[in-house]
């Protein structure tokens, strides 16, 4: 059985936010962008983790070595919950751009 993965994306996102705060000056909306970007990483990061979590609760019910149900149930729809909103603020970026990207000057 292989290691639990990451989610995709997430080292691609964090080499793209490194580059971005070496290229750009900092200056107030640097500022806001980066903490923007920061939070974007770390709620992907927590998705992971919480993705991990739940698979590795499958896995120790599928072997036997846990028995609760509950444990397994929570951790899956804390990992579902996180996906989500996760989603849910993908699109509203996404929207936000193709809003920007529709304005003419």
């Amino acid at each position: 059985m292989g290691g639990i993965s990451k989610i995709s994306g997430v080292d691609a996102l964090t080499a793209y936010k490194n580059n971005i705060t070496n290229v750009v000056s900092k200056d107030d909306n640097t500022v806001a962008f980066d903490s923007l970007l920061d939070s974007a990483v770390q709620m992907l990061d927590e998705t992971n983790r919480l993705s991990n979590l739940a698979q590795e609760e499958e896995i120790k019910y599928a072997l036997g070595q846990s028995t609760s149900t509950h444990d397994l149930i929570v951790a899956q729809q804390k990992a579902n919950l996180s996906l989500q909103y996760t989603v849910v603020m993908r699109d509203s970026v996404v929207s936000a751009y193709r809003e920007l990207m529709n304005m003419q000057f």
